[in-house]
């Protein structure tokens, strides 16, 4: 009779002593999504004594927001990452990639108004009011100051990622003085610029390689996006399908799937709350878009406090062109661009090294020059 490797090693445990018969019996069992979750739940466990690894709501703008604050030494310096979209919340999936940045930062993800855990803890009613660029820069606002209040910090790191990049950049200009740096990936500059330019790319792509559905159903759309008022969900889906077909989402892929499934396995969601990231989604878009379609920074140009841009070489979802003109014109006490050369608009996932080398060679020192942080191993180096 032969045996598996499973069963052999599992059976030399035992003659050995090293298993329970409980751990038999659950090996046994069919491995399911939960039993991957608390497996991931433990692999990134925060152990040391001065770290901190809460999930938790807080009373932000009046209803119950959720937050995710992971670090191994409360000394180092908070990073909040504000999540894209509207809607896309990142404290899903930042499992993958996340816990190397927190023996450099405490890393704080948040589930914005209208989004992910926090649309599934609240009534549609409830989250209504403050649905507008000034209502989240609000929220971004008192959150803020709750973080630097609770975890003793005079200032902190915001990292603003596509939708999120336009709520960072009104923080990092209206309150400079909160902040060590502020980070900006897939920033957007020029909603409707932006638009236009991942159009054209999408379309001369599909004729180029003569995908005849591609070319109908963005040639449909022309001109695109048009005057205010004209992108639709149903339109900037259209264009989106197409961009990210060509790898102007992630670079070299057709589409997002695995980092999509890579949701289901996340220790900080339930199902009911994976399937209120869709509909939270779809509420947030409802109310943002029209604002979002006019947004244009070209004339926000001067800032108190340093920038840093994480531009995807091949980032159509927010063009990596228009966000590069812009940053050309900036003028901050200190600002740095860092291209990610086999990514587009995700390189947090797509170029997790290279993005974690730039925070810690690049962003962290900031705050231990400003007494905010230990040096640490690799800061001290420099």
């Amino acid at each position: 009779m032969r045996l598996s490797g499973c069963v052999l090693s599992m059976l030399l445990a035992v003659s050995a002593g090293a298993v329970h018969a409980a751990d038999v019996v659950a090996a046994a069992r069919p491995f399911g999504q939960d039993a991957a979750r608390a497996i991931i739940a433990q692999s990134r466990k925060v152990l040391s004594p001065n770290g901190v690894e809460e999930l938790k709501q807080v009373e932000i703008g009046g209803i119950r927001q959720w937050i995710s604050v992971r670090g191994n030494d409360r000394r180092n310096p908070i990073l909040l990452y504000l999540h894209g979209g509207p809607g896309s919340v990142e404290m899903v999936e930042s499992y993958g990639y996340q816990r190397p940045w927190e023996d450099f930062f405490t890393v704080v993800q948040w589930d914005q108004r209208g989004a992910g855990k926090t649309f599934a803890a609240n009534t549609p009613a409830a989250m209504a009011p403050r649905m507008s660029i000034d209502g989240m820069v609000a929220d971004a606002e008192e959150m803020i100051r709750y973080l630097m209040a609770t975890y003793g910090k005079r200032k902190i790191f915001v990292l603003g990622h596509s939708w999120g990049s336009i709520v960072g950049e009104e923080i990092a200009r209206r309150h400079p003085q909160w902040l060590h740096a502020y980070l900006g990936a897939g920033q957007i500059a020029d909603m409707a610029q932006s638009e236009a330019i991942g159009y054209r790319w999408a379309l001369g792509r599909a004729r180029a390689e003569g995908n005849t559905q591609a070319i109908r159903e963005l040639e449909a759309l022309a001109p695109y996006p048009g005057p205010p008022g004209r992108l639709t969900l149903e339109r900037i889906g259209a264009q989106r399908t197409w961009t990210m077909h060509y790898g102007g989402l992630a670079w070299g892929r057709s589409e997002f799937k695995p980092f999509d499934d890579a949701r289901k396995l996340s220790p900080d969601y339930s199902n009911a709350e994976l399937q209120a990231i869709d509909h939270g989604g779809l509420y947030s878009l409802g109310y943002l878009l029209p604002a979002m379609e006019q947004v244009d920074f070209g004339g926000n140009t001067r800032f108190g406090c340093p920038i840093f841009i994480f531009n995807g070489r091949h980032d159509y979802t927010t063009s990596f062109e228009v966000a590069a003109r812009w940053f050309d014109a900036l003028q901050a006490p200190l600002k740095r661009m860092f291209w990610f050369e086999d990514s587009a608009h995700m390189m947090m996932q797509e170029q997790p090294g290279l993005f974690l080398m730039h925070l810690v060679n690049d962003v962290r020192p900031l705050a231990v020059r400003a007494g905010d942080a230990p040096p640490g191993e690799v800061a001290s180096k420099k």
